[in-house]
């Protein structure tokens, strides 16, 4: 349960980090906003759910 809620905490953050990093560049980019908006935070997300599935198998 321990290490259930330590995959939580650091994979959320890891998330969050990885969306604003992926925002920032893009808006370094000539992609419009909204495309800019939507690739940071599906990136993440998928990113999380595949690192939860790999996770869970264990």
């Amino acid at each position: 349960m321990q290490n259930k809620n330590i995959f939580y905490i650091f994979g959320i953050l890891q998330a969050l980090t990885l969306g604003l990093i992926v925002f920032f560049i893009l808006g370094t980019t000539n992609i419009g906003k909204d495309t800019s908006i939507v690739l940071s935070t599906l990136f993440p997300l998928f990113t999380l759910v595949i690192e939860y599935i790999i996770y869970s198998k264990k």
